[in-house]
């Protein structure tokens, strides 16, 4: 019987630090290196550093541990999470996730471009809808670690998109986006990464 409780409880306590809830007022004060690339609030100022602004709060907390463990590389963030442990990294992406993303501007003519690859897919490439994944207002679906892509800066879309095609970038669970990505043309990345820039 002892040992049957010792059992269960160790479970449980593995469970709960895997699924370690984020603070986000605690994440606050854990971010201010965070904000030199990506804004005191999550809202980057520039292309190349993702807004972390409203983002799905699980898929942050996988990313941060997949740049943490060497699963995802980022150059600019390479010993930045080191010592930081589990409910650290919790706290951030708490944090970020509960600020409110800036939108962009898609450009002009390149909307109805990126709307229809957005919203209905590449049928002659066999590309699903972005929809499926991102919702119809990019808001991603937080219980399946789908991200949030309202607002992205188009750049930072276009380069992830271009990685998942390359292979240079491969964290995504059952190879989602290097399947889709693979299908797209330089040009339809170029679409829909502003289309989603814009998206709200």
């Amino acid at each position: 019987m002892n040992k049957l409780l010792i059992a269960i409880l160790a479970s449980v306590s593995i469970i709960s630090v895997a699924h370690a809830a984020g603070d986000a007022a605690a994440g606050q004060g854990k971010t201010a290196i965070c904000g030199a690339c990506h804004g005191a609030d999550g809202n980057s100022a520039v292309g190349n550093f993702p807004k972390l602004a409203g983002q799905n709060e699980s898929y942050l907390l996988k990313q941060l541990q997949d740049i943490k463990a060497g699963n995802r590389t980022v150059v600019e963030m390479t010993g930045l999470l080191t010592n930081l442990n589990d409910q650290d990294l919790a706290d951030i992406a708490a944090y970020f996730s509960s600020k409110t993303v800036q939108i962009g501007a898609a450009k002009a003519d390149l909307v109805a471009a990126g709307e229809k690859i957005y919203r209905a897919g590449v049928a002659s490439k066999g590309v699903a809808a972005c929809t499926a994944c991102h919702g119809a207002q990019g808001k991603g679906i937080e219980t399946a670690g789908y991200p949030a892509l309202s607002g992205q800066h188009s750049q930072y879309v276009e380069t992830q998109l271009k990685n998942f095609r390359s292979g240079a970038r491969a964290n995504d669970p059952q190879a989602m986006m290097s399947t889709v990505a693979a299908k797209l043309s330089d040009q339809e990345i170029q679409a829909v990464a502003s289309y989603i820039q814009g998206l709200n």
